[in-house]
């Protein structure tokens, strides 16, 4: 259904607008005769930036493609390419069938017009009929539920209702090819659960998804292959929970080589310790300030612990958290009273999947659970890495007590 070949995409930033105008004009009549020249010309008077460089993939009839990746790595813009809005400057696409294209906030309305009015024009651009659109506009309103707003111009709008109504016409209107650009991150809860419904509903009936989203379990959830881009380039093709997974390593590698750069004030007992209270030392014992484990490995964390003055119900807070923030186990541990600094060693044995995980800690003034004050935070100062890949073991992150047995069924013959 989707064919993509070799697709590269420069802009052109250009210093001045005169240069808008002479760069072309040397181009056509002077580039063939004074090669060199017009080079150094061209270097001089813009800049190029390559927003996709030499993308290639194909998706056959039925199939879901989960495009994920950094602002910026090129993903908006291979849509946009794919869905005929914007030209290539190489390569080709080839595309089978009706597509329907949900690819920035209200694209394709006019804002002047009614809903009811876009719900037809968007439709028409699609290939409906009038009398199409007669049978199926009344589905197409009860899904984006707007309530009288439909009558209404769409500029009176807030996002989430015209990504409602933008979604409502794209998935009423059979297509056989499903573009979809993060948009359903716009939508409330509610609608977001009724969107994700209707998409697993068409995709039965074999539609094609091509999906941008930063929405990972939606990724994985509906897509039976992933690509991963960056800075314009494809770096991984395959399985979604495979993709997903260099890319969750890959943005907690940066956010952990950008704080290193600003680790060695650790060591010398200052740095992050705010008004007297923080960490103020922190490391692995045997590994430094970031571990490289095998699963099941057990790894000890050693911390110098300032209170800035002596406080009644002192603890600190020690969580273990994935690259998206989400926590996968934590002790509340109180710190020895009178005593201004302390030293902690605390054990962990490291049963998780494959990824990298750091360690948020909290200093706490905690007389009961509903009586916390935060009084200090440091993030990112120590994490690991679990290098071995378990899933053969367990799916998600780190197991659970699980028992099966396969039961016998009784002989009826």
């Amino acid at each position: 259904m989707i064919r993509v070949n070799n697709i590269s995409k420069v802009y052109f930033v250009w210093k001045t607008p005169l240069s808008r105008l002479l760069v072309p004009l040397a181009k056509r009549f002077l580039s063939a005769i004074f090669p060199d020249w017009y080079q150094r010309f061209e270097n001089n008077r813009c800049q190029q930036v390559n927003a996709l460089e030499n993308v290639s993939f194909e998706i056959e009839r039925g199939g879901s493609l989960g495009i994920i990746g950094l602002n910026g790595s090129g993903k908006s813009t291979l849509l946009q390419i794919i869905a005929g809005t914007l030209p290539a400057t190489s390569g080709s696409v080839d595309v089978t069938g009706r597509v329907a294209a949900l690819l920035e906030l209200g694209s394709g309305f006019d804002l002047e017009f009614t809903g009811h009015e876009n719900v037809y024009l968007n439709a028409s651009i699609l290939g409906l009929s009038r009398a199409d659109i007669d049978t199926r506009y009344e589905d197409i309103v009860a899904f984006a539920d707007i309530g009288d707003f439909i009558h209404r111009p769409v500029k009176t709008y807030s996002s989430g209702m015209m990504v409602r109504l933008a979604f409502a016409v794209q998935v009423h209107v059979d297509p056989e090819v499903l573009i979809v650009d993060e948009a359903l991150a716009v939508g409330d809860a509610r609608f977001q659960a009724k969107a994700l419904t209707k998409i697993e509903e068409i995709l039965g009936k074999g539609t094609t998804l091509l999906f941008v989203g930063h929405d990972l379990n939606t990724v994985r959830a509906f897509c039976k292959q992933a690509m991963l881009l960056d800075k314009g380039r494809v770096v991984q093709y395959g399985f979604p929970d495979d993709v997903t997974m260099t890319y969750l390593q890959n943005v907690q590698r940066e956010g952990i080589e950008k704080q290193r750069e600003k680790m060695p004030s650790i060591e010398n007992g200052k740095g992050f310790a705010i008004d007297g209270w923080g960490i103020t030392q922190a490391h692995l014992e045997g590994h430094g300030h970031h571990a490289s484990l095998q699963y099941d490995e057990a790894v000890t964390v050693c911390l110098t612990v300032t209170l800035g003055h002596l406080i009644d119900s002192p603890y600190l807070i020690l969580d273990l958290v994935d690259a998206k923030g989400l926590q996968l186990t934590g002790k509340r541990i109180p710190i020895p009273p009178g005593e201004k600094s302390s030293d902690l060693k605390v054990t962990i044995k490291c049963a998780f999947q494959k990824g990298i995980y750091r360690f948020r800690m909290r200093l706490v003034d905690a007389p009961g659970l509903d009586r916390t004050r935060l009084i200090s935070r440091q993030d990112d100062l120590l994490s690991l890495e679990v290098i071995e890949d378990v899933r053969h073991l367990f799916t998600g992150l780190f197991p659970v007590p699980l028992t099966y047995e396969w039961l016998e069924r009784p002989n009826n013959g």
